[in-house]
């Protein structure tokens, strides 16, 4: 007896019993009678028993052909189902997404409205440990700003998502810089990046005569330029929409980019890929420049 009936032989047992013949059997699958009635015989032979008592009146399930009518109709009823339940899984996974503190409350809840019948677990933590964590393949993306500044572990994929550029950010009753080689003197200036330039950035700062001081996150930066009435060197997007009457940003002394990117498996759901032009307005980022 043979254990693997194929697909063809258990659609012929269940058409068998609904037409209540062969040949109605065979009308309904499209064939002959006789090549119908040959593939019964061929099952029947491969079960060990009779399946349907026939005679010119039809063909009647015996017991056993009962019960393999049941199993075939359960089987089938899976195998027509498999297609929708990927496509199904496809559209109802959840997605682990990561990002680090300071750009969390900008990406996350943004990707939550660009997907919203999609379940989404958020993480945050540092880039270098979230870009490991896809790599590993327990994250789905990571949306981090480093990925052109540390050797990426093999198996992922960049994607651009957009270019940002640091600005002085002025509270209000701040006053603009001044003019000359030390348009900072003086001044004690609270900043916070999102990539590994801290300490150059620290240092060109020094160099306009400030005396500068890291904020550990972005909203931390802000609230102490706010609460002390200093100005802070913060990414664009860090303020584009959070920005309260009277304040306001103007443009550093000099250039200073920096290139956000979502970084998956190779992979990787598309899904993710199709929002990165959306996300890079909502974030109000310009298409990344080639170097």
């Amino acid at each position: 007896m043979s254990p693997s009936p194929s697909v063809e032989d258990l659609r012929l047992v269940l058409a068998v019993r609904r037409a209540g013949s062969v040949g109605g059997a065979a009308r309904e699958l499209g064939t002959t009678q006789p090549s119908a009635s040959q593939r019964l015989a061929r099952v029947e032979r491969r079960c060990g028993v009779t399946l349907f008592e026939r005679d010119t009146t039809g063909a009647r399930p015996t017991p056993a052909g009962l019960e393999l009518a049941r199993q075939a109709e359960h089987v089938l009823g899976h195998l027509d189902g498999m297609y929708a339940a990927t496509v199904a899984a496809t559209t109802t996974r959840t997605l682990v997404v990561g990002t680090f503190a300071s750009l969390a409350a900008a990406v996350l809840p943004a990707l939550d409205e660009l997907l919203p019948d999609v379940p989404i677990d958020q993480r945050i933590d540092h880039g270098d440990q979230l870009i490991a964590w896809v790599a590993e393949g327990t994250m789905d993306a990571a949306f981090v700003a480093i990925a052109e500044q540390i050797t990426l572990p093999r198996g992922v994929l960049v994607h651009a998502l957009g270019e940002d550029q640091l600005v002085l950010f002025r509270p209000l009753g701040v006053p603009p810089l001044s003019r000359g080689r030390l348009p900072l003197a003086g001044r004690s200036v609270a900043f916070s990046t999102y990539d590994l330039g801290a300490p150059v950035l620290q240092a060109r700062l020094e160099s306009l005569g400030a005396t500068a001081r890291r904020g550990v996150t972005l909203p931390t930066t802000l609230a102490m330029a706010r609460r002390r009435g200093q100005p802070a060197v913060v990414p664009r997007s860090a303020v584009a929409s959070d920005l309260r009457e009277g304040e306001a940003v103007e443009r550093l002394p000099f250039a200073a980019r920096l290139r956000l990117s979502m970084v998956t498996a190779r992979e990787h759901d598309p899904r993710l890929v199709g929002v990165l032009p959306a996300l890079r307005r909502d974030l109000g980022l310009r298409a990344q420049r080639s170097t």
